[in-house]
């Protein structure tokens, strides 16, 4: 999260300071699972405790965070509105084929698409048919040229100076693995969605390696049957 309202304020200091601060409050208190207090804002941004409130009373009133019985601020209901406008046919035909996936293999299961220079999750889901598995947040972001979903992601272009090596072996055998790259101890497995637009990669994940190895064929049929399900309704090529 440092990283990301880092820039935001580097980008806020020739755009607008207070759209960048309100941007960065809101993405705080989406971090927080317990919410956060006016002053654990203000800390956070690095400003008076009144600009802080100012900040979360404007994001409240338009219901993108609201206040709890503690008076910590959370997310708001408006976020899942405005969530499901984003890819909506691609979502719409993943997330059956990647709650399948992710009971069957026991794993998680994550939906990555290509944004400038990152590989964004914007699906996830977590297997019901076990009780451990690794767990973390849609939304998370990753360089392309670090992981298998940004491996993935970069071998669907054409090859770019300086890529990491893995990307050539990626183009030619069609996924891509990686261990301990964007999470220590975790192991994953990716594939590329076919013919859509924005670049779309499944990815599997696990804290086992021989559980995330053992993934490839389903995995493999799971983007395939995605890419063609959602091929005519989601901007394929």
């Amino acid at each position: 999260m440092a990283t990301s309202d880092n820039q935001a304020r580097a980008r806020g200091q020739v755009g607008s300071q207070t759209l960048a601060r309100g941007l960065c409050a809101l993405l705080a208190v989406v971090d927080s699972p317990a919410g956060l207090s006016v002053q654990e804002i203000a800390a956070h941004l690095g400003v008076h405790r009144s600009i802080a409130y100012r900040l979360l009373q404007t994001l409240s009133d338009y219901g993108f965070v609201v206040q709890g019985a503690s008076g910590s601020y959370l997310p708001g209901a408006r976020l899942a509105v405005m969530s499901r406008s984003y890819l909506p046919a691609l979502r719409e035909y993943a997330l059956p084929v990647m709650r399948e996936l992710a009971d069957e293999l026991g794993c998680t299961v994550s939906l990555f698409v290509a944004e400038g220079l990152d590989a964004v999750s914007v699906e996830l889901v977590e297997p019901l048919t076990v009780s451990h598995h690794l767990a973390f947040r849609a939304g998370m972001r990753t360089p392309l040229d670090r992981g298998a979903a940004g491996y993935v992601l970069m071998a669907a272009e054409p090859q770019r100076p300086g890529e990491p090596a893995v990307v050539t072996e990626v183009r030619e055998r069609g996924y891509a693995t990686s261990a301990g790259e964007v999470e220590p101890g975790a192991f994953a497995l990716a594939a590329l969605i076919p013919d859509i637009l924005p670049r779309a990669s499944l990815a599997v994940m696990s804290h086992r390696e021989e559980q995330v190895l053992a993934a490839r064929d389903p995995l493999l049929k799971a983007a395939e049957r995605i890419g063609h399900e959602a091929e005519f309704t989601s901007g394929a090529v």
